[in-house]
């Protein structure tokens, strides 16, 4: 499985919503991504990728967009 693959996973399985879905995705767009969703996208995309997420980069991963961004600090091509 690609790192796209994982990472369009973590938030379908996260979140519960389709993989079209994704593109467009940010903070309380949909209500499960409220903080403690917010919380559970962190973790899930730490186990997956085997990371560990610092506190600034998990208070600025913000969209489906910006979090591949953030993943490239921690050497994760998406």
């Amino acid at each position: 499985m690609s790192n796209q693959d994982k990472y369009n996973d973590v938030f379908a399985r996260t979140f519960l919503i389709n993989i079209d879905e994704l593109n467009n995705l940010s903070y309380h767009s949909v209500t499960v991504w409220d903080s403690i969703g917010h919380m559970l996208l962190i973790s899930a995309m730490e186990e997956e990728f085997d990371i560990m997420i610092d506190s600034e980069d998990i208070f600025e991963f913000s969209s489906y967009k910006k979090g591949k961004e953030i993943l490239k600090k921690y050497s994760i091509e998406i």
